[in-house]
């Protein structure tokens, strides 16, 4: 049986579309994510980033691997039922982490995020992987927004740079960003409560408005692997980059870096 917060409809959902809302996920763990947040921006680690970019307004502070020196975000990863609910959804026997996320879009912040897809920027190969998106304030304009099925496309869609723009990667193995709205692709966008989150493959064509609101925009990522996910070459370096890893092409994630939650 699935784990309560979702039913065989989230897993055939998810199986089918790549992207599926699963309410509460983090609901009974919001003040820690907050404070854990709150942390990570007094402290930002050797990948933050204000993505200042030429013409937008605001601050959209973002974050990563953070987990093995915030101990809320150590917290939530293995007490919440965030790993049981990824089992199910990549019907994965074994659940193992990668990495958590931070993004925060102060109050009058323009910038959307661009669309891009994860799973090019990372060096993991795999289809049985998920990424949790969860807000820790109520939801109704910077929202996640999402292409239903783009985590089947044929070609991966070249990574860029949020704040430039440009390439990581010589584009001649990827497609050009294309634009969901102006080619009328199924665009899944919801408004959403504290401790709610978006569940979507690495796959998945993504991105988020800008929050024009009066109030802050929180969210914490937390990405995971399934039994498929393996280590694989790119063309160029990697975000995050994870230096010294000393993995080869085909070889599960090393367990003392990417610890097993379940398996």
């Amino acid at each position: 049986m699935p784990h309560p917060l979702i039913t065989q409809d989230h897993i055939d959902s998810y199986q089918r579309d790549g992207v599926v809302l699963i309410k509460g996920l983090f609901a009974d763990h919001v003040d820690a994510l907050r404070a854990g947040i709150a942390r990570n921006i007094e402290e930002p680690g050797p990948y933050a980033s204000n993505n200042d970019k030429p013409g937008e307004t605001g601050r959209f502070f973002d974050d990563y691997c953070n987990w093995q020196r915030i101990p809320e975000f150590a917290e939530v990863i293995h007490s919440s039922p965030a790993a049981q609910v990824a089992a199910d959804l990549m019907q994965s026997k074994t659940v193992q982490l990668f990495h958590d996320h931070v993004l925060v879009k102060e109050p009058g912040t323009s910038m959307a995020t661009p669309w891009h897809q994860d799973g090019p920027y990372y060096f993991v190969e795999g289809r049985q992987n998920v990424s949790f998106w969860s807000p820790l304030d109520a939801v109704t304009d910077a929202t996640l927004r999402c292409v239903a099925g783009s985590h089947l496309w044929d070609k991966p869609v070249l990574p860029t740079r949020w704040a430039k723009g440009d390439a990581f990667f010589d584009p001649a193995p990827y497609m050009a960003v294309p634009d969901p709205d102006a080619a009328g692709l199924p665009v899944r966008e919801w408004h959403m409560a504290p401790g709610d989150a978006v569940a979507f493959n690495y796959g998945i064509l993504h991105g988020a408005r800008g929050n024009t609101s009066a109030a802050r925009r929180r969210a914490f990522s937390l990405r995971l692997l399934g039994d498929d996910a393996t280590y694989t070459q790119r063309p160029g370096p990697t975000s995050p980059p994870f230096p010294g890893h000393d993995m080869v092409q085909g070889q599960r994630l090393r367990e003392d870096w990417f610890p097993v939650l379940i398996g």
